[in-house]
């Protein structure tokens, strides 16, 4: 499911998306915690996942993966040794 940021708390690590059909959805520090971002913008589009209880669980950049969970052979092709 994918939205855009609505609001965003830096020292709460917690905000709100409007999803594409308008639905405002809140996600806490958890979700944002497991998703390895450092701030959101305003305005950003955002991958959600959310669990069975219809909570946001984490959330991602689209064109973005967390780096531990690239495989390695992606990460570093022909498995060249990187400074």
């Amino acid at each position: 499911m994918q939205g855009t940021v609505a609001t965003f708390d830096p020292q709460e690590r917690s905000g709100s998306v409007f999803l594409d059909n308008g639905t405002e959805v809140r996600f806490g520090s958890d979700a944002f915690d497991a998703s390895g971002l450092r701030l959101l913008r305003l305005g950003q589009r955002l991958n959600l996942s959310v669990d069975d209880t219809g909570t946001v669980s984490s959330i991602n950049i689209p064109t973005m993966r967390r780096a531990d969970s690239i495989p390695s052979t992606i990460a570093n092709p022909g498995g060249q040794r990187l400074p």
